[in-house]
């Protein structure tokens, strides 16, 4: 047992076990605190990034007591560009007004989504090359997409909503067969809130 395992044991307990699966204190507090964060980036409210950094510090321990290193890696990603994300909606235009929800251009999609298809192979031989995971290119597949999303997110494109609709999907999978069920149950809401979000953000639109 590693050194971040073995200190985060006290929240590694089962809070509660449901269909003889254990749901431990770290994964239930990750979880209720992802669900608010979902809720105020649906509703474009900035608390949603000091709420995304917790969430995410909590998933990294989770992740890594399971050897979901790209996933544990990715939240430190995340932990560190919400404090980004938390600037880019308040201060992100060129005269230090807040962002508003906007589409990528034409030309701007097709970069965008071949950024995730060349960070996924990437990420994926990292990770075989270089840790003990046993799902390396399956682990690196959301932790790429979840990079792109998580850009478009900051700077309030609306296109970051179908990014997390497939990289849910797919996360989904991973953690059934890593037996997080809690997450499973997590990833399944954002989903649906990610169609929600998808159609909110729409009707918000500048259009100049």
């Amino acid at each position: 047992m590693d050194a971040i395992t073995t200190a985060l044991q006290p929240i590694l307990i089962p809070a509660f076990t449901l269909w003889e699966a254990p749901f431990t204190w770290l994964e239930l507090i990750a979880f209720v605190l992802s669900i608010a964060m979902v809720f105020a980036n649906m509703r474009v409210m900035p608390v949603a990034w000091p709420l995304a950094i917790v969430a995410s510090v909590l998933y990294f321990g989770l992740f890594w007591s399971g050897k979901l290193y790209g996933d544990a890696s990715l939240q430190i990603f995340f932990a560190v560009v919400g404090g980004w994300g938390w600037w880019q909606w308040l201060r992100g235009r060129d005269d230090g007004a807040p962002l508003v929800v906007r589409h990528l251009s034409a030309a701007q999609r097709l970069p965008v989504v071949a950024a995730g298809f060349v960070l996924w192979p990437a990420i994926g031989w990292f990770l075989d090359t270089n840790t003990d995971t046993d799902v390396p290119y399956w682990d690196a597949f959301p932790t790429a997409f979840s990079l792109v999303g998580q850009w478009l997110l900051g700077r309030k494109y609306v296109e970051n909503w179908p990014m997390w609709i497939v990289v849910n999907v797919v996360s989904v999978a991973l953690f059934a067969y890593k037996g997080y069920y809690l997450t499973v149950l997590l990833y399944a809401i954002f989903i649906v809130l990610s169609v929600v979000g998808w159609k909110a953000w729409r009707t918000q639109v500048s259009h100049p």
